[in-house]
């Protein structure tokens, strides 16, 4: 798909003439695609990130490797957003988002074609962006949990409101993606590797924002509330 054809014809038909829902979704997925390759290759030319991950004493084909882990938290990231239960818009829209995410691992093949990449690594691509997205999906639930009980240890008599949970739930899907392409940057060899962890998350957590709040219809106020408590949330996992 040429997508900046795609979005010429789009704007030139106007709001009276909307397209098919599948078409569309098409095209959102495309979008999310190259938003994910771009964000991707914005924190791996990031001084710190190269520095935190000891860039200078990586072998090209291991520098490659983390470029991919990149692209595939990015694009799970927002297959697990479209999946969240707590969007303004999740119950009238929920079906079209579900077409987008399954379009997405799509997109990327689509996106990688382009470049001329044999069939056979575009499957490898397929099969990998299916497992990060499983895993990710199976390990909110544990990192949901984590983060109730990091809450209501910070409680007088340990209980979580409200506005608790519509935090825990806002930061589940950046946590769990953030805590799963941490650990397989580093192939599961995390210790001692907290700040490159952190410089991580604040990456995700600015990608987070600026794709999440289109999708939940310009409504940026609980946002503002997640940026704000992220930070809070994060002190205390990583005290100073």
């Amino acid at each position: 798909m040429d997508l900046d054809e795609e979005m010429k014809k789009l704007k030139a038909r106007g709001p009276d003439r909307p397209l098919p829902q599948a078409k569309m979704a098409k095209i959102l997925a495309a979008s999310f695609d190259r938003a994910a390759s771009a964000w991707a290759m914005r924190v791996f030319e990031d001084n710190i990130f190269r520095r935190l991950a000891q860039f200078d004493q990586l072998e090209q084909v291991e520098r490659d490797r983390i470029f991919n882990e990149l692209v595939l938290a990015t694009l799970t990231l927002i297959m697990l957003t479209l999946d969240a239960p707590d969007l303004r818009t999740a119950e009238e829209m929920g079906e079209y988002f579900a077409l987008v995410r399954d379009e997405i691992p799509k997109a990327h093949r689509e996106t990688l074609a382009g470049y001329g990449i044999e069939k056979e690594h575009l499957d490898l691509w397929d099969k990998l962006i299916f497992m990060r997205y499983s895993e990710y999906s199976k390990d909110k639930h544990e990192a949901r949990y984590a983060a109730m009980q990091v809450e209501a240890a910070h409680k007088e008599d340990g209980s979580l409101d409200r506005n608790d949970m519509t935090g825990i739930t806002l930061i589940v899907p950046i946590q769990t993606v953030a805590i799963g392409a941490h650990h397989h940057i580093c192939r599961g060899k995390t210790e001692g590797k907290d700040e490159l962890f952190l410089c991580l998350l604040r990456h995700l957590q600015r990608f987070y924002l600026e794709m999440r709040i289109p999708i939940e219809g310009g409504h940026i106020t609980p946002m503002m509330r997640f940026r704000m408590g992220i930070r809070h949330a994060w002190q205390r996992v990583f005290p100073k």
